[in-house]
C-alpha cells in the first residue's frame, strides 16, 4: 500500500462525526480506516465479512436444557423484602 493510500484511509474522530455517512459508505466498499485522536490511533473501522464467523456465537452453557433449580426471582424478591 503505498503512502498516499494510507493517508486516505486516516481520518480524524471530528471529521468521523461530522461526515459518518461519508466513511459509512467507504467503509461498505471494502476500505478499512484508521481514526485518530490527538494524532494517536485511537481504533479501527473495517467491513463485516458476510461468509465470515462475525455472526456466528458459540455456546458456552446452555441454561435451556435441564432441570431448573434455584428460586424464582418473585421468591428472591420477597426474601429480600423480607429480610432486607
Amino acid at each position: 500500500m503505498s503512502t498516499k493510500q494510507k493517508k486516505k484511509n486516516i481520518v480524524g474522530v471530528k471529521e468521523l462525526r461530522e461526515n459518518l455517512d461519508k466513511y459509512i459508505s467507504r467503509v461498505n466498499k471494502g476500505e478499512t480506516l484508521t481514526v485518530f485522536r490527538r494524532s494517536e490511533p485511537v481504533f479501527k473501522i473495517s467491513p463485516v465479512d458476510e461468509w465470515g464467523d462475525e455472526g456466528v456465537w458459540e455456546t458456552v452453557v446452555d441454561f435451556t436444557k435441564g432441570k431448573k433449580c434455584g428460586i424464582s426471582a418473585k421468591e428472591l424478591l420477597k426474601h429480600l423484602k423480607k429480610n432486607g
